[in-house]
């Protein structure tokens, strides 16, 4: 596959500058507005202060960098996930990554504070929660040396149904109060996310990038299948394994921040493929920036669309996310089924 110097370039400087207005909107709207010229002297003088400067550093721009984190985390993953299980329907919750990163969550949401433990240990316990079921992927869906695509999506489903029935009895168990933090962090919400833990995020997003950008020629196989990937040299089992670790690791330290934010990892990779192609050299970043841009601009229509009020950011991706995600599969099917 030829990817040109020039049309990298070219794509990667239009989506960075798509990342750039996005979070520009964001810095900008807000229940206070603000004006350009308030955002830019917070930002690059020194000595601004008052009101504005307070508001764009300590509230919007934290939660926009981690808006940015959390939506190309998993776009990134979408993508790669895609690749390796050779279904443009799959995303990062479909393995259960996500369901084990909310169970986590969601236990030390309910049970923690009857041991003296505060909302400070919910992302290390989703974290933990992400983690071991990665671990169980490994042992069942690689039980035969191979891991096998049918394999994942079936533990993932039947994982992701034991998560759900657990999720809504640690639900009632916790009671009114701690339950509507609860159905915050089940449909995705960044207004309690703690920005010290965006450091975080952003480790695991760079080690999945690079991962994912040096492995990027075996995911342009993997589509393939596996016999054809093997023929040309490429290392299938071993590469799917770091594969499925990197992107396990990024959607944990996603939801362990944000909760379970929905189709940003669906629907940006399934529109880049259509628009530029399956060439995950040049798909893996500008889904990262594609996936930040688009978290930023639904958070930040989450929280200005109802003035005082704030909605849940994943009630907003799910609304954008899933008329687009039906249009697009139309036009897929049409291009497909075409005479």
């Amino acid at each position: 596959m030829v990817l040109s110097g020039k049309r990298f370039t070219t794509v990667l400087l239009a989506m960075l500058l798509l990342l750039a207005a996005s979070a520009a909107f964001s810095l900008v709207l807000g229940p206070s507005e603000l004006g350009l010229a308030d955002v830019w002297r917070a930002l690059f003088d020194a000595d601004a202060a008052g009101p504005a400067a307070d508001i764009v550093l300590r509230i919007r721009l934290p939660r926009t960098v981690l808006a940015m984190l959390v939506g190309a985390s998993l776009s990134v993953s979408g993508v790669v996930f895609q690749a390796m299980l050779r279904n443009p329907l799959a995303d990062p919750f479909v393995l259960g990554v996500s369901g084990g990163a909310a169970l986590g969550g969601i236990a030390a949401l309910s049970l923690g504070a009857a041991v003296g433990l505060g909302y400070e240990v919910v992302p290390v316990a989703a974290f933990a929660g992400a983690l071991l079921t990665t671990v169980l992927l490994y042992v069942i869906a690689g039980a035969g040396q191979r891991v096998s695509a049918n394999s994942l999506l079936l533990t993932g489903v039947v994982f992701n149904a034991f998560a759900s029935a657990a999720i809504v009895f640690l639900a009632s168990v916790a009671g009114l109060t701690e339950g509507s933090r609860i159905f915050l962090w089940l449909i995705g919400n960044l207004s309690a996310a703690r920005s010290d833990v965006a450091v975080w995020v952003a480790v695991f997003l760079a080690l999945g990038l690079v991962v994912s950008g040096v492995l990027a020629r075996s995911l342009n196989l993997l589509i393939l299948g596996d016999e054809p990937a093997e023929q040309l040299g490429v290392p299938t089992e071993t590469h799917k394994r770091i594969l499925l670790l990197a992107t396990s690791l990024m959607v944990g330290a996603a939801v362990s921040v944000a909760g379970l934010v929905g189709f940003v990892g669906l629907i940006i990779p399934h529109l880049l493929r259509l628009i530029l192609g399956p060439d995950h050299r040049l798909l893996i970043p500008a889904a990262a920036l594609g996936g930040g841009a688009f978290l930023v601009i639904c958070d930040t229509v989450a929280r200005t669309v109802l003035g005082g009020r704030e909605l849940p950011v994943g009630a907003i991706t799910a609304l954008v996310g899933g008329p687009l995600f039906l249009y697009l599969l139309r036009k897929h099917h049409q291009r497909v089924f075409a005479p």
